[in-house]
């Protein structure tokens, strides 16, 4: 394995924290460029990275970090954004991606590795939309691109086990829309292997990979498997599309958005793939159900 100097967009944050611990133990040096990094959050920091601080939307900005890097990888990402037009969506996917495609070809760096999720460009959520917008982008950029289209990714601090496990704490029962949605929720370990192995395979470049697991959940056996962990006994009251259109309609103005108008749009659609991108980079997906307690209590 050729060692690179990988530059990092979105490194402190879920899914980046994993890679970069993985990029470094494979003795790649990694620099991490962060929107705004709490110092406070020591747990954050990536030991033995370099941590830059700047304006990633900064085509001039991106072109200066970017002077020696021999690779990129982009996982900046949000899950919501402030109102429901799909700006904010389209700032952070489509905006970022544009200037770092600019910057990398300015620079003379060829090497992309780009987040995207399952569905993206399907159906009508802001979110998938500009996903597959910025998707767009990397294919028609000209550099040695590949995408990574993953289901919702679950471990230790995620936003799928760990945010239900804060609404079930006090709540007896918890209604939920589309409690018949269906996930492949993939371990946040092998999505980071899978950028690994992808970096120095070049039978990688211009390919999609979707990343999911073995197992098929339902959004409401994901929530009674939350429960489950923690000795929990809590109903999950499936709701009719009127009133999980509503539960969301609320939930947009509700502290922390616990769900949004456009995480139900992304609801109606499925996040399951029947391509396995894990199994073509040569890994064997980890199940996730018998680690739910791992991730809760991690």
């Amino acid at each position: 394995m050729a060692h690179r100097h990988v530059v990092v967009l979105g490194g402190t944050g879920f899914v980046g924290r994993h890679l970069v611990a993985r990029l470094l133990q494979g003795g790649h040096r990694v620099t991490v460029l962060s929107r705004g990094f709490d110092p406070t959050k020591r747990d954050l920091k990536p030991k033995g990275a370099s941590l830059i601080e700047g304006d990633v939307s900064n085509p001039d900005f991106l072109a200066a970090v970017l002077d020696d890097a021999d690779a990129v990888v982009n996982l900046i990402g949000i899950l919501n954004e402030k109102g429901d037009r799909g700006d904010g969506f389209e700032r952070v996917f489509v905006g970022i991606t544009d200037s770092l495609v600019g910057a990398m070809k300015r620079m003379g760096v060829r090497r992309l590795l780009q987040m995207s999720a399952l569905n993206a460009g399907r159906g009508e959520s802001h979110y998938l939309k500009a996903r597959g917008r910025a998707e767009q982008l990397v294919r028609a950029s000209g550099l040695e691109w590949t995408l990574f289209r993953p289901s919702v990714i679950a471990g230790p601090g995620d936003g799928l086990f760990c945010r239900f496990d804060a609404l079930l704490r006090f709540a007896p029962a918890l209604p939920i829309g589309r409690a018949e949605a269906k996930f492949q929720p993939v371990w946040v370990d092998d999505v980071a292997e899978a950028f690994v192995r992808a970096l120095d395979e070049p039978r990688s470049i211009g390919e999609s990979y979707d990343l999911v697991g073995p197992d098929v959940m339902t959004l409401r056996q994901i929530v009674r498997l939350a429960a489950r962990a923690r000795g929990r006994h809590r109903a999950v009251i499936g709701l009719p599309p009127s009133l999980g259109q509503l539960q969301a309609n609320v939930g947009e103005w509700l502290p922390g958005k616990p769900i949004s108008r456009d995480n139900w749009r992304s609801l109606q659609l499925d996040s399951v793939s029947f391509e396995d991108g894990l199994r073509r980079l040569g890994l064997t997906p980890t199940p996730v159900e018998p680690r739910v307690s791992t991730i809760l209590n991690g």
